[in-house]
């Protein structure tokens, strides 16, 4: 099956007075239509300027690599196509949506703004297409709520409206960036429940960006772990779960509550700079698998089975 977006060796640079930040470091991985992949790794990971890379909502970076749509390269797409593709093709939900909606402006008019760019629909389609929309992501009472403005909205309410207008023009793919961020954990299990309801419902693609594996192993089909703006390992969930063989991602799972452990194992040390990538594997000084070869040259990605791949030099360690 044709990969719906297929990223390949992005990197991401952003050059600072203290030199170059590499944000992102040869990163790639795929998406079909109808799969759910999660990203997940720790904060400052690359995970939401991976993002804003896929669609160059990035200012003031050098960005490189393929980030192939549909057969076209994002990066190399005219401004014209370019908007056309953001919020008509590829609609995209934002961490913080009381950052992201306009204040100033009603919920009704910010999904209409997306109707009008990406839509032929008239004024009376619109409105209909907005209800339509409230309604799908469970917010009652459509044309009240049309009219009121963000601040009027609970935080659940605002990230249900801010997928609304994600919606709006019928994307092929959605890109959630931490979408249950500070919400409480029976909004969050109700928008996660709402996202991977619409992926089966409408046969989109998600990527869904976060923190927290107990979100990766209830929500998603594949998973994608960085560190520090590289990738370590990728598969499917259960696999990847049951036998990891990257050790971050090792770590990351001893870390989680309800792991049979009578406490939680954090993991030593601090993340490192990303203004001096490191020459062999970035997470080596923090692991308990740490190999001589492991300060001295990158690890390469390799296939464990259909279902699994790892950049770790350790990885046949871990399996033992």
């Amino acid at each position: 099956m044709t990969a719906l977006l297929e990223v390949s060796d992005l990197a991401v640079v952003f050059h600072t007075k203290r030199g170059p930040v590499h944000a992102v470091d040869g990163l790639g991985f795929s998406v079909e239509r109808g799969e759910v992949l999660g990203i997940v790794g720790e904060s400052g990971s690359g995970k939401s300027v991976t993002l804003r890379a896929i669609t160059r909502l990035l200012h003031g970076a050098e960005v490189t690599g393929r980030v192939n749509w549909q057969g076209e390269d994002v990066l190399a797409m005219d401004t014209e196509r370019l908007r056309r593709m953001r919020g008509g093709q590829i609609g995209m939900v934002f961490q913080e949506p009381m950052a992201a909606l306009n204040p100033v402006l009603s919920i009704g008019l910010q999904i209409t703004e997306t109707l009008i760019a990406h839509t032929q629909l008239d004024a009376a389609g619109r409105r209909a297409r907005a209800l339509e929309l409230l309604d799908l992501v469970g917010i009652a009472a459509g044309r009240t709520r049309l009219a009121q403005f963000p601040h009027e909205f609970s935080g659940g309410m605002r990230q249900r409206a801010m997928i609304a207008i994600a919606l709006a023009a019928n994307p092929a793919l959605l890109l959630a960036d931490e979408p249950t961020t500070a919400l409480d954990v029976t909004i969050q299990d109700q928008i996660l429940r709402l996202l991977r309801g619409l992926v089966d419902d409408l046969g989109m693609a998600l990527v869904l960006v976060t923190h927290d594996l107990g979100v990766i192993a209830e929500t998603c089909d594949r998973v994608a772990v960085m560190y520090a703006g590289r990738l370590c390992e990728t598969g499917a969930v259960a696999p990847v779960f049951a036998a990891p063989r990257h050790a971050y991602t090792k770590a990351l799972l001893g870390a989680m509550p309800g792991q049979g452990q009578d406490a939680l194992v954090a993991i030593p040390g601090m993340a490192p700079r990303l203004d001096a990538p490191a020459l062999g594997c970035a997470f080596a000084p923090r692991c308990a698998f740490r190999l001589p070869v492991c300060d001295t040259t990158r690890p390469a990605l390799r296939e464990f089975g259909p279902a699994q791949s790892s950049a770790c030099h350790a990885a046949e360690a871990l399996a033992s």
